[in-house]
């Protein structure tokens, strides 16, 4: 008996504890209850218009998701019972939990063995919106904690509101007003049943019953709606056939936004607390033109794998944004649509180069006749493998001038003048002027960053272009004709004349021809100046060029990282850029470029850079400064260095030079043979230059019997002297030939450099 009583205090006081945890767990939400001020949505709708007062669109929100908010007496009764029937028709008469629902749900998972029906209501769903959580028990536990803190602080009305506020209507539509107002121009206090009941279809599943995607599922579940709807006795059957018949138009989405969805998103980021409607600087009609040349050129391109594409437009006078187009269709989710191109991080290619000769021309580091060698070239990285930059063609074009080399876009001369001037400096160039995203250390970006080893976005390559069109003076983008310009940088970088020599150099149509042609998209008929870009494995392509009133920025590719299939610069970005400049220009052209300010021109040898000998077969006009007059007076000697050996060694032709050049030997190699092999192998004797009558070769005091540029000799041990004569023009080197002690596996003769100080078996050699 006692032990009875005492079992049975036992369980009273197990049960009560059970009683009071679950108790103190069911009080503890009142702690902490959300009010609907917590919760508040309290972004505006924005109204934007272009530079003309012409409507451009309404962004419901400041983010990439239309939304409008609006009370709950705002709403048509009909879409109210509607949604109420759809998603939780006793939701006025239970709490956070519809406990009736919950037991309903089991029964039927214990009968199908398996989840047949739901039990979430619509509190519940609203914590969902709130704060997505994983599909499991804490995710699920998560869920109901913060519905119990909603019915805290929330009554039945309030939490309706807010849940009809953020329902998800289809592609980036939330809300019964965003919805009523992007599909059907009309407020949500408007819709009619058949509108109403369609509207409260889409949210259980907004991607499956979209609207303008899977109009028939849509349908197969607006019937579902009225059915319940005639269940809870809103409406008859007789109401709902009809209904069901009663034709319904979903305009598309884009309706809400006419023109420059990207720009009106961006922009939206960047104000605070503006009133609508905001006067933007974009030209209507001039958007809608870019937007459907972007399309069309992308047209052409599909067979080469390219989908996507972003423009820009800026007035140089006043840094106004004219046109701006983030993506060939914003509204297309399922091709990446809404990516902004203008404002993505992509690899610049070759687009940053004129910088770096500006640069070095401003520093006086070159000059405009500098002859800058496009020759094999291989730099030492630590940790890393030899880096040994190419140009687009894989040729190398041997000493070329200042304005070949950037017209031309060849790697070497950029990575060489980039080496003069230093990482480090470029890069502070680079940031002052507005590539803000290149902020990592010189060392990560290393050589490399003058052919596009970072990242930047359209906008601050139109930013940096712009300042060179204003001959460096730099002006921040603006994009609402107020003024208080978007961004605030306000740099200043002064050197008006090395600004426009870069800009001589890239309107220098002539000077391109080696890489571009003669009559390719970038030559137009009225003076521009265009520089374009391809990035690595071709995943980017980019043209960026200016008239005296209009710069216009261009990128090719795809959003998701994939290569194009063999697609350049000029291929890609360029017909775009192409067609908006022809378009700017069509009923005015532009003026000319200032001249470069304060130098002077002057005919040089477009090899040497020097002023022209009698020898010289090729003359052009240069720019010089004042100063480096005196010096073109008296030099016309011009020597290659060594370095253009190995260039030189494979040229199929005579390289013109005012002098002849050994390049076979190299002065001070020392060739090893071993015992037995004297006699037997052979080293060429290799001859560049302009001769003017047969050539000659001496050995030791000796002339040998040929008067070929190129000959064999077999290899015997001495100090040997050979010189090469040609008429007045005559050239020497010294070279060693000595036995070796060791006698190597394979027959042959080893090459050693005493400049390197390294065994080589480059040379050839024959039997």
């Amino acid at each position: 008996m006692r032990l009875s009583r005492r079992s049975l205090i036992q369980k009273s006081k197990f049960i009560l504890a059970v009683v009071l945890i679950c108790l103190v767990v069911r009080l503890l939400p009142y702690f902490a209850p959300i009010h609907t001020t917590d919760i508040q949505q309290n972004q505006l709708a924005l109204e934007f218009s272009d530079r003309h007062q012409l409507p451009l669109g309404t962004i419901l929100t400041r983010d990439q998701e239309h939304t409008a908010v609006i009370p709950l007496n705002q709403v048509s009764p009909l879409f109210i019972k509607a949604i109420l029937a759809a998603e939780d028709s006793s939701f006025y008469h239970h709490g956070a939990l519809d406990m009736k629902a919950i037991i309903r749900a089991i029964n039927a998972a214990i009968q199908h063995k398996r989840i047949v029906s739901g039990a979430s209501t619509i509190t519940m769903q609203l914590a969902r919106m709130l704060e997505q959580s994983p599909r499991n028990l804490s995710g699920k536990l998560q869920e109901i904690w913060l519905s119990w803190r909603l019915v805290a602080g929330m009554n039945k009305d309030e939490i309706l509101a807010a849940y009809i506020n953020r329902l998800p209507m289809g592609g980036n539509i939330y809300g019964v007003e965003a919805a009523s107002r992007t599909y059907f121009s009309i407020p949500a206090s408007d819709l009619n049943l058949a509108q109403a009941s369609l509207f409260a279809a889409i949210p259980n599943n907004p991607t499956y019953f979209d609207p303008l995607q899977h109009w028939d599922r849509l349908k197969q579940r607006q019937k579902y709606v009225l059915n319940r709807m005639i269940q809870d006795g809103y409406i008859t059957p007789q109401i709902s056939e009809k209904t069901q018949t009663e034709k319904v138009v979903f305009q598309s989405r884009k309706r809400g936004i006419i023109a420059a969805p990207h720009f009106l998103f961006w922009l939206a980021t960047q104000l605070s607390d503006e009133k609508s409607p905001i006067p933007t600087t974009i030209d209507k009609p001039l958007q809608q033109f870019v937007e459907a040349q972007t399309q069309q050129v992308l047209a052409t391109l599909t067979s080469h794998n390219v989908h996507d594409a972003a423009a820009l437009v800026i007035n140089n006078h006043t840094g106004e944004v004219l046109a701006y187009v983030g993506s060939p269709d914003y509204f297309n989710e399922a091709k990446l649509g809404r990516n902004d191109g203008v404002q993505a991080l992509r690899q610049p290619g070759s687009t940053l180069k004129p910088f770096v000769y500006e640069l070095a021309l401003e520093k006086k580091l070159i000059r405009p006749n500098t002859i800058l060698a496009d020759v094999p070239t291989h730099y030492a990285i630590p940790g890393a493998k030899l880096y040994s930059p190419t140009d687009y063609t894989q040729k190398f074009l041997g000493p070329v001038r200042v304005r070949i080399a950037l017209a031309n876009s060849l790697n070497i001369p950029a990575v060489r003048v980039l080496e003069k001037i230093g990482v480090p400096t470029f890069l502070e160039h680079l940031r002052k002027l507005g590539f803000v995203h290149l902020n990592q250390t010189p060392e990560y970006y290393g050589l490399g960053l003058t052919l596009g080893s970072g990242e930047v976005s359209l906008w601050e390559l139109a930013t940096a272009y712009v300042t060179m069109a204003r001959q460096g003076q730099a002006t921040p983008l603006i994009a609402t004709v107020t003024n208080s310009p978007i961004q605030n940088s306000k740099s200043k970088i002064q050197n008006s004349t090395t600004w426009q020599l870069v800009t001589d150099i890239l309107s220098d149509r002539h000077a391109r021809a080696t890489a571009f042609g003669v009559d390719s998209v970038l030559n137009l008929p009225f003076p521009v100046a265009v520089k374009t870009g391809t990035s690595s494995n071709f995943r980017d392509t980019w043209t960026v060029g200016f008239t005296s009133d209009y710069t216009v920025a261009t990128w090719v590719g795809n959003f998701n990282g994939e290569p194009m299939r063999q697609v350049s610069g000029v291929m890609g970005a360029a017909p775009l850029w192409n067609r908006i400049i022809l378009h700017l220009h069509e009923n005015q052209e532009p003026a000319d470029f200032t001249l470069p300010q304060g130098l002077i021109k002057l005919p040089i040898c477009a090899v040497s850079g020097l002023r022209p000998s009698s020898d010289c077969t090729s003359v052009v006009q240069e720019y010089f400064y004042p100063e480096d007059k005196i010096a073109y007076e008296t030099q016309t000697n011009f020597n290659l260095p060594p370095e253009y050996d190995e260039w030189l060694a494979k040229q199929q032709s005579n390289f013109v030079s005012s002098n002849l050049r050994i390049v076979s030997p190299h002065n001070g190699d020392l060739f090893l043979i071993y015992p037995g092999a004297e006699a037997q192998q052979k080293l060429e004797f290799k001859l560049t230059g302009n001769q003017s009558t047969s050539v000659e070769w001496w050995l030791n005091g000796e002339q040998l019997d040929t008067q070929s540029t190129n000959l064999f000799w077999y290899l015997r041990p001495g100090n040997w002297i050979l010189e090469a004569r040609s008429g007045e023009m005559r050239d020497k080197i010294n070279f060693q030939v000595e036995l070796a002690k060791i006698k190597p596996t394979r027959r042959g003769f080893s090459v050693v450099n005493s400049q390197v100080k390294s065994v080589s078996t480059q040379l050839s050699f024959s039997h």
